[in-house]
């Protein structure tokens, strides 16, 4: 059967310490301490369907930029990998401004907690998806077959390794639950600025779970100036 439009709904949603775009890593595993959860829908939430997972220590996502959905596609994007000043071919990038939006993550298991009310759930580590993101399939990662060590990163390969050093004062580090320190330690260096803004004046705002986390960048340090709840009575 020939059919020019497909209809698929999500089998989950991802919740994450990321309310917003901003800080989200670029890729997934490169802040390995990021927890995250994966929640089925309703009519998927069988313990059945994941029956063997727990033999595979990663699985892929595939998943929507549900916040790019409608936005226009254009056949040339700028990857931040290369400043953000250079085209390439939307198809050579993992841009979210594609003509299906979809996206796909690699995340390691870390437990799977079995719920009365919401099935079996999920923990991963490594997500780089926005809390709420729909999930449309979860597959095992298969490393005879998925992982090819001659493979060539393209320009990916540039600034490989690239982190920024991060000053993080004690008097706001204890305001981050521990169990969330690390976590953040490791997005902050990734650094989370667009790649067209390199301003050591200004102070930027990044949302990560209930907190909201400011900071400027001074060459190859970040300093993390104050950091808040974003709760409000």
């Amino acid at each position: 059967m020939n059919m020019k439009e497909f209809v698929i709904r999500p089998i989950a949603h991802i919740r994450s310490d990321f309310p917003s775009k901003f800080g989200i890593p670029r890729q997934s595993g490169i802040a390995s301490a990021l927890k995250a959860k994966i929640v089925f829908e309703p009519e998927y939430r069988d313990a059945n369907a994941v029956r063997g997972i727990d033999g595979f220590s990663h699985v892929w996502l595939i998943w929507q930029f549900s916040k790019a959905v409608g936005k226009e596609w254009s056949p040339t994007v700028k990857p931040p990998r290369l400043g953000g000043n250079i085209r390439m071919g939307v198809f050579a990038t993992r841009s979210p401004f594609r003509p299906n939006n979809l996206g796909l993550s690699c995340v390691k298991i870390d437990y799977i907690e079995y719920s009365k009310q919401e099935g079996p759930v999920l923990h991963v580590l490594g997500a780089d998806l926005l809390d709420g993101t729909p999930i449309y399939d979860i597959k095992p990662y298969v490393p005879a077959v998925d992982c090819h060590v001659e493979a060539l990163g393209g320009f990916s390969e540039q600034n490989k390794g690239y982190e920024l050093e991060v000053e993080f004062p004690e008097e706001w580090l204890s305001l981050v639950p521990v169990e969330k320190r690390e976590a953040l330690i490791q997005v902050l260096a990734q650094d989370p600025r667009p790649p067209y803004q390199a301003d050591s004046q200004r102070i930027y705002g990044m949302e990560f779970a209930d907190l909201e986390v400011k900071f400027q960048v001074v060459e190859k340090l970040l300093i993390v100036c104050k950091v808040e709840s974003r709760l409000r009575n």
